[in-house]
């Protein structure tokens, strides 16, 4: 592996590179990825949210690429976009879909009537379900489809997923500087945010790469959060973004090309951002791993 600051990498070449990175410039793809738990929480806040972000993606026909799941903030969220027509995309790993999806880990109530029709089956419309191998290949075709990455409130795998992007827009495996955007509903997000200045105050962040996550706290009394327009907040967001303030680290993934720019509901098997992998598309990922389920079923493993 070559290290700019070793003596046999030419000074010339890292200087080239060091020139290349300053240049790499925003995505243009409106494709907007969302990660959210598949649970209601128990604030209100949380679930109007959800829907008022669905809401703004649709209206501004920016495609929603999503987890799969039709249960919690992201049920709200895809049903919102689908319920105003807007597109959307729901990547699935296999053993989640063939398992009923992901369980509510609350109460699972619905606080709104309009939470609830959302919600409601019948009117969710065409939602394209892609179903893939592992949670890997979920997450790096979602990356892959869009420019930009929301986070409304979430659990450990909300938390995985926003930090996964957040760090590969840092080590520039994007090839293209996508903003993160953190919707702070209810001061949610204000834990996370005290860690990443407590890694700039004790020089584990660079000061700048504080700006590689964008919080949007909202009003001032968490009262009027239930009623704030939280996905226009979040577009907002997402087209002030000053890329040009972070400074991604200096590794060279892809040849010069946005690995956002394949079509929505298609999935890439020639590899990842330099990632080789079978990504099946859903008929032939079902037609294996349901073998494969079948027989670990008969054997007793499962």
């Amino acid at each position: 592996m070559h290290n700019p600051s070793n003596s046999n990498f030419p000074a010339e070449k890292s200087a080239l590179f060091t020139e290349q990175f300053a240049m790499v410039a925003s995505s243009n793809s409106l494709g907007v990825a969302v990660y959210c738990a598949a649970s209601l929480g128990k604030q209100n806040a949380f679930q109007q949210a959800a829907l008022s972000l669905g809401h703004a993606l649709a209206e501004a026909k920016r495609p929603l690429v999503y987890g799969g799941g039709n249960r919690g903030l992201m049920g709200i969220v895809s049903g919102a976009v689908s319920d105003q027509g807007g597109q959307v995309t729901g990547i699935i790993p296999y053993a989640i879909h063939a398992a009923g999806g992901e369980k509510d880990k609350g109460d699972g109530v619905a606080k709104t009537e309009s939470v609830a029709q959302v919600l409601n089956e019948s009117r969710r419309g065409h939602i394209e379900t892609i179903v893939v191998d592992s949670m890997h290949e979920r997450k790096t075709e979602m990356a892959k489809r869009v420019g930009a990455f929301v986070g409304l409130p979430g659990g450990y795998g909300t938390f995985e997923e926003i930090l996964e992007v957040i760090t590969w827009n840092q080590i520039n495996v994007h090839n293209k500087r996508k903003p993160v955007i953190l919707l702070n509903v209810l001061s949610y997000y204000n834990p996370l945010r005290d860690v990443i200045r407590n890694g700039v105050r004790e020089g584990f962040i660079q000061p700048q790469n504080e700006k590689l996550c964008i919080f949007v706290d909202g009003p001032t009394d968490p009262q009027d959060h239930e009623f704030f327009n939280w996905g226009q907040a979040a577009l907002d967001a997402i087209a002030t973004w000053q890329h040009d303030q972070i400074q991604p680290l200096p590794f060279h993934w892809t040849k010069d090309t946005d690995s956002s720019a394949i079509p929505n509901g298609k999935a890439n098997t020639k590899g990842i951002n330099g990632i080789s992998g079978g990504l099946h598309g859903l008929k032939t990922t079902n037609a294996w791993l349901k073998k494969v389920w079948h027989a670990r079923s008969r054997s007793g493993r499962i």
